[in-house]
């Protein structure tokens, strides 16, 4: 039986926004005045499991709680109510220990410096991720073999195409070989060729690596292709 790497137990995550003003009153803010809030819930009693080796696409509407789920799998975010475990350890409490044995890319959030080549910020997050160097230099070669990065590792960021940042973005989560990988959008506004490529690439490491893959996407062929079980949230 495999191992459980994801337990999300009956999870509920609730924020505070502004009541917005009924009609008549002044659409700016008395200083003086309490301003009324209401609680809204991001997310709302859910539950799933992962175990070790899935490669799992969650997916739902805008606005159904998939970053925010993401966010407190990863330790960003602290739920209200619930039990949440990921790879045996309490994100919210042991984030320092869960972090070495993870990795997370946002779409739309760099983990790349823009000044600096690609290269540059494999070696600094190396050095974070305590990677010995001899192991870094190995594994970061393969990475930019696999994702085809060798024409451009060297370039500063701010000057890479979306979809050669991407890649990059992905190679920088995997260079302290995760068990877990959180992708969040990882395609969005990428091409049909950088997509094709991204897809066979965590396919492949999934497949030989048994990297846990947990995926939100509004691709279709993300899902089709990257995924081996699906869960939806509304």
């Amino acid at each position: 039986m495999k191992e459980l790497v994801v337990d999300f137990n009956r999870i509920t995550k609730s924020f505070l926004r502004p009541v917005p003003s009924t009609a008549g009153e002044s659409s700016k803010t008395n200083i003086f005045r309490r301003t009324e809030t209401e609680k809204i819930y991001a997310v709302n009693n859910i539950s799933f499991q992962i175990k070790a080796g899935e490669s799992v696409a969650f997916i739902g509407p805008n606005g159904s709680g998939k970053s925010t789920s993401i966010k407190m799998m990863t330790g960003i975010l602290t739920p209200d109510i619930g039990n949440l475990e990921v790879l045996g350890l309490s994100p919210q409490t042991e984030r320092v220990k869960l972090t070495k044995k993870i990795g997370c890319v946002f779409g739309q959030k760099s983990n790349l410096w823009f000044h600096l080549p690609p290269a540059d910020s494999f070696k600094l997050l190396g050095k974070i991720y305590d990677v010995d160097n001899a192991e870094l230099e190995v594994r970061q070669q393969e990475l930019i073999e696999a994702f085809k990065l060798s024409e451009f590792v060297n370039t500063p960021v701010r000057k890479l195409s979306l979809g050669q940042r991407m890649k990059c973005e992905i190679v920088s989560t995997l260079l302290h070989k995760p068990e877990i990988i959180f992708l969040d959008e990882p395609t969005i506004g990428l091409d049909v060729v950088a997509k094709a490529q991204i897809r066979e690439e965590l396919c492949r490491l999934n497949e030989e690596e048994g990297i846990t893959i947990f995926l939100t996407s509004h691709d279709a062929g993300d899902v089709d292709q990257i995924a081996n079980r699906t869960i939806v949230i509304n």
